[in-house]
């Protein structure tokens, strides 16, 4: 790629304006400022002109349920705990692996197409033992960097969709034992605890070192709401992070979601451990769930990454918009313009969401031997155009609209704009198709619109 600016999310936020980089395999082999090399140039099998475009790494989505692509916009009157009961739990009892399917590839495209080369699927929907395979079978085809989280709980949730410790391990090995580490590590399964309240102190060790025994992290929401914090106070007498420090879960391999309702303490708790808080303001504004401490979190050196939560409490997977989101939130709650700027979330999106991945600096930066997992975004749109200074036109201006390309892994996946790795029109039919078929079967009354004739 040459002719555009490098966006490099370094260490020191460097910018090449213009830029190159030299992808060989899957991986950066070179990047640098102004015009590539003429031995490069000669020798590159295809070279992709990015003048008036920013090239920066692809983003992670460290928090997502891709099977809410066919819940999107049920709920737009709700509190969590109403949300599951009145708009989740009743259709979801009836997903099986083909309509799971079909939503993960429409929520994967959604996934591309909004920034995010990488997804974190915290996976709950356990109705089919065909389900995980089904949601890795259609990353494996878009070409997507997933870590499929095996969510589980074991009591106090639907009873359809509870598993014990036993089944969740059982479950989880045997999508781990066809796709963990599949295409170079680009598909990585783990366990993933689905809340508090629905997971007993027992299963929550057992379901742990399992997945430490196979190198694998944990994946858990953690203090969504001020409710669920009162309801571990009165059932445990402690809120969710002494709780889980208690358990022996906190470490850098542990994933810890929303994380909104948090004290001192257990701020302090989850710095010494390393885990990681992964951050959803649009969800958390969406379903008026509170605002994280993320200033409180970052004076602290806590890795914050950042996700979209799931389609049925957003109702997007547009990383560029959670990119805005995250910075408008907390100048607006905190009345300090000041508190983030552009060069903190594209860290937070990039670098620390491959620490949510399991693979810290592998990938989220651009330089010499990192996954080639890039995004070439136009910045001669309208609503992006004129551009004084590009990492904050990628954060404040940008829409999924003005993405180009996107590379994973070194493959071309979008290609000026267009889908180059499936049939996106057979995509967007088969899961019109399969929704009705949920909601139908679910005996759910919806005006679903054909998203293709």
């Amino acid at each position: 790629m040459s002719g555009g600016a490098v966006v490099t999310v370094d260490d020191g936020a460097a910018v090449h304006d213009p830029g190159w980089i030299y992808v060989r395999g899957n991986r950066v082999a070179e990047v640098g400022p102004g015009d590539p090399p003429a031995s490069r140039l000669r020798h590159a099998a295809e070279v992709i002109d990015a003048a008036g475009c920013a090239v920066m790494p692809g983003m992670t989505n460290a928090h997502t349920h891709l099977f809410q692509s066919f819940f999107r916009g049920l709920a737009d009157d709700k509190t969590l705990l109403d949300w599951l009961r009145d708009c989740i739990w009743p259709a979801a009892v009836h997903l099986d692996a083909d309509i799971a399917y079909a939503a993960a590839r429409v929520a994967l495209v959604e996934n591309l197409r909004g920034g995010a080369t990488s997804v974190i699927d915290h996976q709950y929907i356990q109705t089919d033992d065909g389900i995980n395979d089904a949601v890795c079978r259609a990353a494996d085809e878009l070409g997507v960097r997933l870590l499929l989280a095996h969510g589980w709980a074991d009591r106090n949730y639907h009873p359809i969709l509870e598993q014990s410790a036993e089944q969740a391990v059982a479950s989880a090995e045997a999508a781990r034992s066809r796709w963990d580490g599949h295409d170079d590590d680009r598909i990585r399964v783990e366990l993933a605890p689905l809340i508090p309240w629905g997971c007993s102190d027992e299963a929550m060790r057992t379901t742990v070192a399992a997945a430490r025994s196979w190198g694998r992290g944990t994946h858990i929401h953690c203090a969504e709401t001020a409710v669920e914090v009162d309801m571990s106070l009165e059932e445990r007498g402690v809120r969710h992070v002494p709780w889980l420090d208690s358990l022996g879960v906190l470490g850098p391999d542990t994933q810890l979601a929303h994380s909104v309702w948090l004290d001192d303490d257990e701020l302090d708790l989850i710095a010494a451990s390393g885990s990681v808080v992964v951050h959803c303001p649009v969800s958390n504004m969406y379903l008026a769930s509170g605002v994280a401490r993320i200033g409180d979190m970052r004076a602290r050196d806590i890795t914050v990454a950042l996700a979209s939560d799931g389609p049925g409490s957003n109702n997007r997977q547009d990383m560029f918009e959670v990119l805005k989101a995250t910075v408008l939130l907390q100048k607006v709650h905190h009345l300090d313009p000041l508190l983030l700027q552009p060069a903190d979330v594209l860290h937070m999106a990039c670098r620390n969401g491959a620490a949510a991945f399991g693979m810290t600096g592998a990938f989220g930066m651009v330089a010499e031997g990192q996954r080639a997992d890039l995004l070439v975004v136009d910045l001669r749109s309208p609503f992006v155009a004129p551009v004084h200074r590009v990492p904050s036109a990628l954060v404040y201006n940008v829409t999924p609209g003005d993405l180009r390309d996107v590379v994973v892994d070194g493959r071309i996946v979008i290609r000026d704009s267009q889908l180059a790795v499936a049939d996106e029109r057979q995509i967007m039919t088969a899961a019109d198709e399969a929704a009705r078929r949920l909601f139908t079967r679910a005996g759910i009354t919806t005006r679903l619109t054909a998203s293709h004739p």
